[in-house]
């Protein structure tokens, strides 16, 4: 018998929300998937600016993009990913919670026309080329060239978005955003930080 979840279900907690994903995905979350305070205190700040348009680099199973949408319906979502298993996967999840505000890609972010989007939400999701603990899966080339690449591409494309440009990172060093952007929230050890572009 399919068990059917409320609304307010999906959203009470990590675990009532990672129900809606595979068991696979689901033992993945807490290393790899937004958890669900920090996606709202980022959606706080990528909804702050001008712009509706929002990109999560690196979506995985869609979860920041699907909390930030519940809780900002005014706002656009997008989530890039490369695994097509993911992007399956949130678009399960995202059929479950009925949200409509939210556009998921399968794609490289390094394809995308980065002037579609006003605002970037990253949650390091280059490291799985440095680091293999509770790997996603072996399904794609990981290697440190790869992510020395991808950390350029991403500076790089940080660094041609225009002034004002509202950037949400989580679990990166500093060192991933230009100097152009100004840190606007300083909690010492927080791994989330909230970045504006001059």
């Amino acid at each position: 018998m399919e068990r059917k979840i409320t609304m307010i279900d999906n959203f009470s907690s990590d675990a009532a929300f990672d129900s809606l994903y595979s068991l696979r995905a689901q033992q993945l979350s807490s290393i790899h998937w937004t958890p669900i305070d920090v996606a709202k205190k980022a959606a706080i700040h990528l909804t702050g600016g001008e712009g509706k348009n929002i990109l999560d680099i690196g979506s995985g199973v869609g979860k920041f993009c699907l909390v930030a949408a519940q809780f900002f319906p005014d706002h656009i979502f997008h989530g890039v990913e490369q695994r097509k298993a993911l992007v399956d996967e949130a678009i399960i999840a995202q059929n479950a919670t009925r949200i409509t505000n939210v556009n998921f890609i399968h794609a490289n972010f390094n394809e995308l026309s980065m002037d579609d989007y006003d605002h970037i939400y990253f949650y390091n999701s280059f490291s799985e080329n440095l680091f293999h603990y509770k790997p996603i899966d072996n399904l794609v080339d990981c290697s440190e060239a790869i992510y020395n690449e991808y950390l350029s591409q991403f500076y790089n494309l940080l660094e041609e978005k225009p002034s004002g440009t509202r950037v949400a990172t989580f679990h990166c060093s500093n060192e991933y955003v230009p100097s152009s952007y100004k840190r606007v929230q300083h909690i010492t050890g927080e791994a989330l930080k909230l970045w504006i572009k001059r």
